[in-house]
């Protein structure tokens, strides 16, 4: 919201200083901080209000040493991740941007599947929560979402490094939608190309593999945090280095370095 009223404002009244909302690093650092401050902010009385309401984790009895000062820990504080997360990205970024959309229907979809999991816990008294059915299914409908997306939207491109004919490296937008290819993390230059492997005539049917293979990649992860999310099942912690690691390559992915 506030990115297109600077940017209507530097367009129209050019006054100083509007502009430092058109750059990247300007907006990842308030919206940091944003949600810093949304945290702190709103985080101890989301809280304190759980757990007034005694709206509680029931743990997992393990027979570990001190498990039972867990018992009772507030559940749904998802709440302050999801606050913390949408209210910045609302604010500070750029819609146009296919991958935002992407970001913002990931994490209210995710959050909504979590917050009706708690809420079978806490107010239904069901210990189970959720069917992981449901989970499962809810995630897979997440997972080719995106995976038709990334396919199929125009706006969503590979940037590939190619040789120019003075032997100097250039970046560009090589590949529009419909590509196969997706990058390789830690390989500089490399790509996988998944027309390569599932080579099945016509070739027009193998996006159904590429998408198959995000659906894979998108329930793994969701479930991966959860996993290892600790005695009183809050993911916190483990979500606190998910984030960090997602902001740098969200910042690096939007610039050509």
């Amino acid at each position: 919201m506030l990115y297109y009223l600077f940017e209507y404002i530097e367009s129209n009244f050019q006054i100083a200083g509007a502009s430092l909302f058109q750059y990247l690093s300007f907006r990842s650092a308030i919206t940091f901080i944003t949600a810093l401050l949304i945290s702190a902010i709103f985080g101890k009385k989301i809280i304190n209000f759980l757990a007034e309401k005694q709206i509680g984790e029931n743990i997992r009895m393990l027979d570990l040493p001190d498990e039972e000062l867990k018992k009772g820990t507030p559940t749904m504080g998802g709440l302050i991740i999801i606050l913390s997360t949408v209210i910045p990205i609302l604010l500070f970024s750029d819609f146009k941007n296919s991958y935002v959309i992407i970001l913002l229907v990931s994490m209210l979809w995710l959050g909504l599947i979590g917050f009706i999991d708690d809420y079978i816990k806490v107010f239904k008294k069901n210990k189970a929560g959720l069917k992981s059915s449901f989970k499962i299914a809810g995630q897979v409908i997440l997972g080719l979402y995106i995976g038709f997306n990334v396919y199929f939207n125009p706006d969503i491109k590979i940037k590939l490094s190619s040789d120019t004919l003075i032997h100097s490296e250039q970046i560009d937008n090589l590949d529009s939608s419909g590509n196969l290819k997706t990058t390789i993390p830690f390989f500089k230059n490399n790509e996988l190309d998944y027309e390569q492997i599932f080579d099945i005539k016509p070739d027009n049917y193998n996006w159904v593999f590429y998408v198959l293979i995000i659906t894979f990649i998108i329930v793994s992860v969701s479930n991966g945090a959860n996993l290892t999310d600790g005695l009183d099942g809050l993911a916190a912690g483990s979500s606190a280095i998910i984030i960090f690691t997602l902001a740098i390559f969200s910042w690096i992915s939007g610039n050509i370095i």
